[in-house]
């Protein structure tokens, strides 16, 4: 993959999308994981909706961890996947209390160590609460849209992201996670992308305006 055609991506997306942020609503780093864990396989904005209510009945990794399961997976049920998602919140909070005094980890090893937690919320849960950008975050359109731009010929997340980090300079790892998101919600979707309105269209090897099907 040439690395200049990356970087004049990367510059078309920032003077489209400016600096577009993550949209979960969250107020401390457990509100985030817990968000995060939320949002596989659900909208941003329905998991806000969940969490209105969830944050401001459980304001700590303690309670968290002494939550009823029946219960929280009620509360958690329009995000779907519920059952997965209420044990691994609940285990994780545990492990929290337990091995790190109540506070949500800040490095990579430890968070992976936490039930339902990946790279991709590892990463969204370091960069956006702690400030620390050790990769980039591969959700469902970072992934599609990396492989419809050339930028990677793998599925797998973490082989995706390794492949991003290289392409890419460590100062723009943040940014390109959220320009791509943007990009993907609002152009590039998964079932009908508008390559007739995309800005990116003359550098994209998938693009229907350069007679190629998207995979």
């Amino acid at each position: 993959m040439d690395r200049d055609r990356a970087l004049k991506v990367l510059r078309i997306l920032e003077r489209e999308y400016k600096k577009p942020r993550a949209a979960l609503r969250f107020r401390d780093p457990l509100q985030l994981l817990v968000a995060t864990i939320l949002s596989a396989q659900c909208t941003d904005a329905r998991v806000n909706k969940v969490t209105e209510h969830l944050f401001s009945k459980y304001k700590t990794a303690e309670d968290y961890a002494n939550a009823d399961l029946r219960e929280f997976e009620e509360e958690i049920r329009p995000t779907g996947f519920y059952k997965n998602k209420a044990r691994n919140i609940i285990s994780a909070a545990r492990i929290i209390v337990l091995e790190f005094g109540g506070r949500v980890p800040h490095n990579m090893n430890d968070l992976l160590r936490l039930p339902g937690v990946a790279r991709k919320t590892a990463n969204i849960v370091l960069s956006n609460a702690y400030g620390k950008i050790v990769g980039i975050a591969v959700d469902t359109h970072v992934s599609r849209l990396s492989q419809r731009l050339g930028f990677t010929k793998n599925h797998d997340p973490v082989k995706i992201e390794r492949d991003l980090m290289e392409l890419f300079p460590r100062e723009k790892w943040y940014e390109i996670n959220y320009l791509l998101i943007e990009h993907g919600r609002r152009v590039c979707s998964a079932r009908n992308p508008k390559c007739e309105a995309c800005v990116l269209s003359s550098l994209c090897p998938s693009s229907f305006l350069s007679h190629h099907k998207h995979k």
